[in-house]
């Protein structure tokens, strides 16, 4: 029997794996998807704790960012995955369900991936809104601004345009990230790869194939992030 092609193992047919790949692909973006959004809002706390909290909470924010861009992704994603299942687990019991329970990984994952790519926001942040010229918040603040009304309007947007290029390096890696999220068994693309590849006997093929998806997901999504950047930057004079 001959070898099948490319054109034939990713196709939408009852002997193809195109259904399982794009399933897997948008369950990829999914987890990408939750996690950056844990890490941005994780990441606008921790930047205000530095830059406006008091002492206790700067020390906290600084051990967060300290601990978590020095341990493994994967050490992440392991102890949000069977610490959720321990407490799941022990939870169950005293309702009286009986064995191990274990936690959602899509649930842990994106924790996971929320959790150390919000270290990353923060320094994002925290750089981005150091980077506002002071005279512009004077500026506002002569003008009769409100706090709030002064960060709607000067502050976030200026903060925003700045941090955009490291938010758009923030979601590359959060998408290569959420690839690690297959080891909690959620059907993600190198999950469903890993299955293809051993239901079939082409492993390279296969991951070949992934790859190529993950490119084309990481290429549109840039394509993206950089025409934001185009416009949050209108006005603005380039050197």
């Amino acid at each position: 029997m001959s070898q099948p092609g490319i054109l034939e193992l990713i196709s939408f047919g009852s002997d193809g794996w195109g259904k399982a790949l794009l399933a897997g692909a948008w369950m990829t973006i999914l987890i990408a998807l939750a996690g950056y959004t844990i890490g941005a809002v994780i990441g606008s706390f921790g930047a205000w704790a530095k830059i406006s909290g008091g002492r206790s909470l700067r020390i906290a924010a600084d051990a967060y960012t300290t601990v978590l861009r020095g341990i493994p992704d994967l050490l992440v994603i392991y102890l949000f995955y069977f610490g959720g299942s321990a407490v799941v687990t022990a939870v169950g019991r005293l309702l009286g369900a009986e064995g191990f329970l274990g936690f959602p990984g899509f649930l842990a994952g994106s924790l996971a991936v929320g959790v150390t790519s919000g270290a990353q926001f923060t320094e994002i942040f925290r750089g981005a809104f150091k980077a506002v010229h002071a005279g512009e918040i004077e500026a506002a603040i002569a003008c009769g601004m409100g706090r709030l009304l002064r960060f709607r309007r000067i502050i976030a947007p200026l903060t925003l345009r700045h941090a955009l290029p490291g938010m758009g390096n923030v979601w590359q890696v959060v998408l290569k990230e959420s690839a690690l999220v297959s080891i909690t068994g959620v059907a993600e693309l190198l999950r469903q790869t890993q299955v293809a590849a051993g239901s079939t006997g082409l492993p390279f093929d296969f991951y070949v194939i992934a790859g190529a998806i993950y490119l084309m997901i990481s290429t549109g999504s840039g394509l993206f992030l950089r025409r934001a950047e185009r416009h949050f930057s209108r006005g603005v004079r380039r050197g």
